[in-house]
């Protein structure tokens, strides 16, 4: 009787195993990062990021491209600009994983323009606030990004790792309403002892075991499932579905909003 249940319960194992890699399978044959070489890869703009000598707002920029080689066909990374108003050059905060690897800061804050590729890969804008309020929301972010707690620690899969950190600045910038895509591996990930948390944008709730098996609930998501680290979704607002590797099918998102306030 035990071996009969033990059966179905395998088969089952198979299906969501096989549902969990059949995005990044087909992902590993069409990302062309995924096969790129880092040290020949561009890293020039593409445009996203107004030039500051002529945009004098406040601005916050949220970017992600999909990672370098075969993590690519998996998921993306991810990080946060801001402009303060009247700023000359944009500040870039994001975290690096090898710096963590080899027992430096993986925090990164870098000037200049923040939409370069990421070796090779096209950057894609998730969400941007200007003008009225958003001075006081860049002190926010700087603040969290400065407070995150895993700045030496860095784990691929389910994580700390890059979008942990973009999910946690997140949080402390509800204005964004930020919608990570389901690509962003790493983003449930609530730390050892913490399994409930606000959803990244601020609409809603997440539950997270250790960024392995959750659940986020939110206005600006919809509804996730996360299995092994991997994100299915509804995104019933925006006619959209979210799957494991090829992330959001469906309309796009808007990601500009004028003000903090909007």
């Amino acid at each position: 009787m035990v071996a009969a249940l033990l059966i179905p319960l395998s088969r089952w194992i198979l299906i969501v195993l096989a549902a969990l890699l059949v995005g990044p399978t087909v992902m590993l044959f069409s990302v062309q990062n995924a096969r790129a070489d880092w040290r020949t890869a561009s890293r020039e703009p593409v445009g996203l990021a107004p030039d500051p000598a002529r945009a004098r707002q406040a601005m916050v920029q949220v970017y992600g491209a999909r990672a370098v080689s075969w993590r690519g066909a998996f998921g993306v990374h991810t990080w946060f600009a801001v402009k303060p108003t009247g700023a000359a050059e944009w500040t870039t905060y994001q975290i690096i994983g090898w710096r963590a690897l080899y027992g430096g800061d993986a925090l990164v804050v870098t000037q200049g323009p923040p939409d370069r590729r990421w070796f090779g890969a096209e950057p894609e804008l998730y969400a941007q606030i200007e003008g009225e309020g958003v001075d006081a929301v860049i002190a926010r972010i700087v603040a969290a990004a400065e407070a995150y707690p895993w700045r030496g620690t860095y784990t691929l899969w389910p994580g700390p790792n890059s979008n942990t950190f973009t999910a946690m600045v997140a949080r402390a910038a509800p204005e964004l309403r930020l919608d990570l895509p389901s690509t962003a591996i790493g983003k449930d990930y609530l730390g050892p002892v913490t399994f409930a948390a606000k959803a990244p944008s601020g609409t809603g709730f997440q539950l997270s075991l250790w960024g392995l098996l959750g659940l986020t609930l939110a206005k600006q998501e919809g509804l996730e499932i996360n299995v092994a680290g991997l994100t299915f979704g509804i995104d019933p607002l925006g006619l959209a579905i979210k799957a494991p590797g090829i992330g959001r099918i469906g309309p796009a998102a808007d990601p500009v909003r004028a003000h903090a306030t909007d």
